[in-house]
């Protein structure tokens, strides 16, 4: 017996006694709760989230479609970036301005060669403003959790208005649960009982966040 099935043994026995019910899920629990706080437009809500992404220390930057390119290049050009990891799904127009050698997301990768890239540039699932976070699904331009939690620099692509909701309630209608979800509230940062901020201890010690407008 491996742990795995010694884990759901011990699920088994402790709802052994409990009762079935064919409520579905979504019924039986009480959803009653506010969805949103406040009446915010969709602008006020951008602005939102960009606030609280900058409060995380999370650097914000807006551009249209036609800008990301020629910013995506110049970040990582200002970074001194030699490589960038790229997901498999990821727009290939997004990278067209920026000579930057190419990592392939790959399932051999080892988490010393990871460390190595110098940054990586994805896509979200979705942003949500009341709480300044970033939900990654592993969707393909996304790529798999450890790519964006093992180089140091992640840029991460946010389409405006379409990707943006107001709370976490909305943010969770359009998350599936059994996708790998990755939830990113600035960069990487941890503080001790004396409360000394260390950034970087579980994964990138810079988040840059790219708004891009009329997507």
């Amino acid at each position: 017996m491996n742990s795995r099935e010694r884990i759901l043994g011990r699920v088994r026995r402790a709802l052994a006694d409990v009762s079935r019910e064919n409520t579905p899920y979504e019924q039986a629990v009480s959803r009653d709760y506010a969805r949103e706080h406040g009446d915010r437009s969709v602008p006020e809500t951008v602005d939102l989230l960009a606030e609280n992404l900058a409060d995380y220390r999370a650097i914000v930057h807006r551009t249209d479609a036609e800008g990301l390119a020629g910013l995506i290049a110049g970040l990582l050009e200002k970074r001194g970036s030699a490589s960038v990891l790229v997901p498999p799904g990821l727009d290939e127009g997004w990278l067209a301005a920026t000579g930057v050698a190419r990592v392939t997301d790959r399932v051999e990768s080892t988490p010393h060669e990871l460390d190595g890239v110098d940054s990586v540039v994805t896509a979200c699932a979705v942003a949500i403003a009341e709480t300044g976070t970033i939900v990654l699904d592993g969707s393909p331009d996304q790529g798999r959790r450890r790519i964006t939690l093992v180089p140091d620099h992640h840029i991460c692509v946010v389409r405006v208005p379409g990707q943006v909701v107001s709370s976490v309630p909305q943010g969770l209608e359009r998350l599936d649960p059994a996708r790998p979800l990755t939830w990113i509230s600035g960069p990487s940062a941890t503080s001790d009982i004396e409360l000394d901020r260390v950034e970087g201890v579980h994964g990138p010690r810079t988040l840059e966040v790219i708004l891009v407008g009329g997507a």
